[in-house]
């Protein structure tokens, strides 16, 4: 389970560095604890990080394989990195 306090500061990678980064709002990238929060959602992108062993995979490449996927299909627990 992520923690509260965590959750707050947490931000999606895709969202706030680099090239990429939102400049349309103040604050960018929240996430959101999703199916019995296994995954953080992006509220801007769309891009679903999933949580294993209680660890967020923050990476931009994980967040972008399952952006297509909806997320009432997303899988519970995620799959493995393997």
């Amino acid at each position: 389970m992520v923690a509260a306090d965590l959750l707050e500061i947490l931000r999606c990678p895709y969202c706030v560095s680099g090239e990429t980064r939102r400049t349309d709002k103040d604050d960018p990238g929240c996430l959101e604890l999703v199916r019995e929060e296994s995954w953080l959602v992006c509220t801007d992108c769309g891009r679903k990080y999933p949580i294993r062993d209680d660890i967020p995979v923050m990476l931009i490449e994980e967040g972008e394989k399952w952006l297509e996927t909806p997320v009432a299909e997303l899988l519970v627990p995620p799959p493995t990195g393997e």
